[in-house]
């Protein structure tokens, strides 16, 4: 049976370009990149050819850019710096956050919640209000650029701003929509964090893009790797990867690929509400081009999602069940929107029309036997 993948939100394929750099680098010389000799001049060069990539899909300066093992060790490291720098202080985030960003700082920090709409969008008026409140004392507001299970685009720029005026730095959970979306970060928040996987790169790499003149309190201690702001070996095979991931998607490729992405997303939605008794969850206009979430009413997610994977689809659910998750998502709690009922379908850089085309002629009948089966 033909395999259709509709889960590029949780991992995107590797792309050729970032395979073909890994296996480039395979034959090359393994060496650490920071002692003098040629070898290790070899392998450091090439990790700074790759921060350039980086550097360059984000419209930023590539010392700004510092590699991770992911967006989880990113996020984690923007708050513990924040909370090195500003001791004390209170972290203001909305519960549509991802689980990284809200428990890294609830072990710091107490949180102050941030209010959300109906379709899981921040209100700038309650980021000033709970400013207001928590003044200077506050260490860190978050403020993810767009979500992760539904797709909203967050007001990131309004909130930024906002907090600026209030002498508070901002984190942006960017992983969702690094290559999805132009990001242009010059002169933007304190802390970016990014992954490689959710663009076609390699899995375990990311990076910590810091504002031009932000120092940071490393996470990880013991070397001076990283120009003395992560500790560690770093993962040459993975930063290469990144790298090519990111140079694939310089100049019109990025947005080529978003068209794509919003069309087949469109022609998803359209299947999926052909459907009687589903709903579209989430900004259905102002959102991720390649990711959208659909409401089921009458069964339950996981059943959903294994008839799909019965017909050769891959998706994913906010529920508990259908994750490694012992509860059900927060986001779409945080929403007002049922966790149990949804799916999330996200398309990427291999999807063809044959993959949505599967899902169209999957969905319905899948549907249509779980609600019989449960009548």
């Amino acid at each position: 049976m033909q395999r259709h993948y509709l889960d590029h939100a949780s991992t995107s394929p590797l792309r050729p370009e970032a395979a073909a750099a890994i296996r480039d680098w395979l034959d090359g010389p393994a060496a650490d990149p920071g002692r003098v000799h040629a070898e290790a001049r070899a392998v450091r060069d090439a990790i700074e050819r790759a921060r350039e990539q980086v550097a360059a899909l984000l419209a930023v300066r590539p010392r700004q850019v510092v590699f991770t093992s992911g967006a989880t060790e990113a996020v984690h490291t923007a708050v513990w710096a924040a909370m090195w720098d500003r001791p004390g202080g209170a972290v203001l985030c909305a519960g549509v956050e991802h689980s990284s960003v809200r428990e890294s700082s609830a072990r710091l920090a107490p949180l102050v919640e941030l209010p959300v709409d109906r379709l899981g969008r921040v209100d700038p008026a309650g980021v000033d209000a709970a400013l207001g409140h928590a003044g200077r004392a506050a260490s860190l507001v978050h403020c993810q650029w767009a979500n992760h299970e539904v797709g909203t685009v967050q007001p990131v720029e309004e909130v930024v701003e906002r907090c600026r005026r209030a002498g508070v730095p901002v984190h942006v959970d960017a992983a969702a929509a690094c290559g999805h979306l132009e990001i242009g970060l010059d002169d933007g928040p304190e802390f970016v964090s990014v992954s490689a996987h959710k663009l076609g790169g390699p899995p375990g790499v990311g990076a910590l893009v810091l504002g031009r003149s932000r120092r940071v309190a490393p996470l990880l201690v013991g070397g001076q790797q990283e120009r003395g702001r992560r500790a560690g070996m770093e993962n040459v095979c993975g930063i290469l990867g990144f790298g090519a991931a990111a140079a694939a998607l310089i100049g019109d490729t990025l947005g080529e690929e978003a068209a794509a992405a919003r069309a087949h997303t469109a022609r998803l939605v359209d299947a999926a509400l052909a459907v009687p008794g589903t709903v579209q969850v989430g900004d259905p206009d102002r959102r991720l081009p390649h990711l959208v979430c659909i409401g089921v009413e009458g069964v339950e997610a996981e059943p959903v999602l294994l008839g799909l994977d019965r017909a050769g689809i891959a998706a994913h659910s906010g529920s508990a069940c259908a994750s490694e998750a012992l509860e059900p998502s927060p986001v779409l709690a945080a929403m007002g929107a049922d966790p149990n009922h949804s799916l999330r379908l996200s398309v990427g850089w291999s999807t063809s029309g044959e993959d949505v085309d599967a899902f169209a002629g999957a969905f319905g009948a899948v549907v249509a036997s779980l609600r019989e089966l449960r009548a």
